[in-house]
């Protein structure tokens, strides 16, 4: 079962990029090659109950189980030691991958509030896309009443592009709706 993108990207996408940036050969081509979620909870480490819940959340969105991130060091400023669950993450490849990238441009994405595109300067110069998320409210398999606390979560896009105009011609390309 091939999702819709990943066939518009096969068959429409992949063609228009080669015209444009005269590539020789298709593998020449950028393409999306995993989704990284990360969710930080750093109130877990007063509440172990917390994590639950993001773990909970993270899988509906992602619908992939997600790893639960620990910390590295000790850190007295923020109560923190070594090996506590910080957060957790999932990373997407494959169908799963543009299942998501389908939902987020044309369903979670136009309900976050006064949406008016996201911003072209989150890329980091070699073509991969960062995206911060205030609420996981947004995804449609999130239910409102479920929730215990509004959560953040930082998607990031990690493409095979050599530049960031590859890249952001690339997700354009796939939909993602940038602010014109």
């Amino acid at each position: 079962m091939a999702t819709r993108m990943k066939e518009r990207f096969l068959n429409e996408i992949t063609p228009a990029l080669m015209q444009k940036f005269n590539y020789k050969s298709v593998m020449q081509v950028p393409k999306v090659e995993k989704i990284v979620i990360n969710m930080g909870v750093g109130e877990a480490v007063s509440n172990s109950k917390i994590m639950d819940f993001a773990v909970e959340d993270m899988q509906k969105i992602a619908g992939q189980k997600p790893v639960i991130t620990r910390s590295k060091k000790s850190i007295a400023g923020f109560r923190l030691r070594e090996n506590l669950p910080i957060g957790v993450k999932v990373t997407l490849r494959g169908e799963r991958m543009y299942y998501f990238l389908d939902k987020l441009f044309n369903i979670s994405l136009p309900r976050v509030r006064d949406f008016r595109g996201i911003s072209t300067k989150s890329f980091d110069g070699r073509g991969n896309y960062t995206l911060g998320l205030k609420e996981q409210l947004i995804f449609p398999e999130i239910e409102y009443d479920k929730i215990d606390k509004v959560r953040g979560m930082d998607i990031v896009i990690v493409t095979t592009a050599q530049s960031d105009e590859e890249a952001r011609e690339l997700l354009t390309q796939l939909g993602m709706p940038f602010a014109k």
